[in-house]
């Protein structure tokens, strides 16, 4: 009998499939990382400190290991959702 009052709270803790096409927005930006080295460079100057500079890159492992960045796409859409992407992967 004690089992049955656990069964609610199992439910609640299971993980929710997100909807698609946020899916399929956050898993373009890890496609597109896939597809090479990403960066910026930040220059500004003020007159109280002179002058700044900054600069970031990003590798990820999908692009160290050579995956396909649409293989990415696909594989973290189906993760997410537990279904195929609902629109093709812009990778621009």
């Amino acid at each position: 009998m004690r089992f049955l009052l656990f069964v609610p709270l199992f439910a609640a803790c299971t993980p929710q499939p997100m909807d698609p096409a946020r899916a399929a927005d956050q898993c373009e930006q890890r496609a597109r990382a896939a597809q090479g080295p990403t960066g910026n460079v930040t220059l500004g100057v003020n007159n109280r400190t002179g002058g700044t500079f900054g600069a970031a890159i990003g590798i990820t492992d999908d692009f160290v290991r050579g995956r396909d960045p649409i293989a990415v796409y696909e594989a973290c859409v189906f993760q997410k959702t537990g279904q195929n992407p609902v629109r093709a992967v812009n990778l621009r």
